[in-house]
């Protein structure tokens, strides 16, 4: 007799699988939103490549800050609790770009988007774990990429409205010698630019607003515990001693890094064959199409094949199209990195259910932190990679590093972390697990 198969979401707890599914679609929306702002800042406020890469370090550094302490809270209260923290983290965070445009500081935007992520820190921490949970665990890495599928849904809509309202609005990215303009001429520019780069996150932070008050005066399932909770320090070394959740830190990490790093650099990529930045982003609209479809064929596919399996899989092509990137100059290049998008659509999902495939329901709160800290790899990898662009100069093709220009050598790190990825996918499969 044929062994029926639970389904990946049960009726009774749809309602609450389709409102925690639509915070995906959340920090998708930023995390696209944000990423052409390296590019944005780098032009207007004529900043270098690694300048420009605080960016994503303020962006991704407010996840590794935030995300054991919304753990620790999460394990103590209600995940609603933990969603409403973050949803008016996330808020103050976007709505602090008025006054930073006001100011013209870039540091007061970075200090924006850190703020923005410490409720995307709460959001996610909260919010993965708590789709894991909601069934039965055969099926719950399928059920994490069918939620994380309506990610790449926000991301689509984040860079729509990024190349629209922002990259196609901003003066300066016209002017082809903007740092020679005289002073008077050159404020001016900044000060539209920057209330063009302003307007997006205003907008986000009243539509977040509303989310948080829909989600207030919705009841949620009850997810706190009553039993007394064992020790941090003794959760932390239960964790400690599990490899494959160790190792899945660490792939969280570079796959993290790997995917900002292809999805941030897709500008300066584009720069070096003379494109612009509003029609670069059409390129990473086919990017994130390509990382939704992906999803879709890794979700249908993990019904059938092993989870580690797969993922090595899809690691081992993803540094394939990466050497592409790397060797080919000019648009095939450019379609390569563009590629790369299909096969790291699975990962983040996929090893976030290998690594906490087991765990008590406890320690999986505690170990969901690690993981989202884990997005730090999204902080410290562009900023390694901007350092690579600029070793030249400002430019993102002043000097040929083993026969390519740097911007196409830079893509070296994005080729290590897959490797890693594909090392650990091995590894979950070769032990047969999961």
């Amino acid at each position: 007799m044929k062994e029926i198969r639970p389904s990946v979401v049960s009726k009774e707890v749809l309602l609450p699988f389709v409102l925690i599914t639509s915070l995906f679609a959340l920090w998708g929306f930023a995390n696209a939103v944000t990423d052409p702002m390296v590019q944005a800042f780098k032009k207007v406020l004529e900043l270098s490549n690694s300048q420009a890469a605080w960016v994503q370090m303020a962006f991704y550094g407010g996840y590794f800050s935030m995300a054991l302490p919304a753990a620790i809270f999460v394990r103590k209260y209600s995940y609603k609790t933990g969603v409403l923290i973050g949803l008016a983290l996330y808020a103050i965070g976007a709505l602090l770009f008025y006054p930073a445009a006001m100011t013209q500081q870039f540091w007061f935007f970075c200090v924006g988007l850190y703020i923005l992520t410490f409720g995307l820190a709460f959001l996610e921490t909260t919010a993965n774990p708590y789709i894991l949970s909601m069934g039965d665990p055969v099926t719950a890495t399928q059920r994490l990429n069918l939620a994380q599928s309506f990610n790449p849904l926000g991301l689509l809509l984040g860079l729509l409205v990024a190349q629209n309202f922002v990259l196609r609005r901003l003066q300066s990215d016209d002017i082809e010698n903007f740092s020679v303009l005289e002073d008077a001429k050159k404020a001016l520019v900044k000060s539209a630019d920057l209330m063009v780069i302003r307007d997006p996150y205003i907008i986000l932070g009243i539509v977040i607003i509303g989310v948080f008050i829909l989600i207030l005066v919705n009841k949620m399932p009850q997810t706190r515990s009553d039993d007394k909770l064992p020790g941090l320090g003794d959760t932390f070394r239960v964790l400690a001693k599990k490899s494959k959740y160790v190792l899945g830190v660490l792939a969280q990490a570079f796959y993290v890094g790997a995917q900002i790093m292809c999805w941030t650099y897709i500008y300066q990529y584009a720069e070096a064959i003379g494109m612009k930045s509003e029609v670069a982003a059409n390129y990473q609209i086919g990017a994130f199409i390509l990382f939704l479809v992906g999803r879709g064929i890794g979700t249908y596919l993990l019904r059938y094949v092993n989870s580690g399996r797969l993922l090595m899989l899809f690691a081992v092509l993803a540094g394939l199209t990466s050497i592409g990137t790397i060797l080919i100059v000019g648009e095939g290049g450019l379609y390569c990195l563009v590629l790369t998008s299909l096969f790291m659509s699975i990962m983040f999902p996929t090893i976030y259910g290998i690594a906490l495939n087991g765990l008590s329901e406890d320690e999986a709160k505690i170990g969901a932190a690690g993981l989202v800290m884990a997005i730090v790899g999204g902080a410290l990898m562009p900023k390694f990679q901007g350092m690579i662009i600029d070793w030249g100069g400002s430019g993102v093709d002043d000097i040929s590093i083993l026969g390519v220009a740097e911007v196409n050598f830079s893509f070296i790190l994005p080729l290590v972390c897959f490797i890693y990825v594909a090392w650990y996918g091995f590894i979950v499969y070769s032990e047969g697990e999961y």
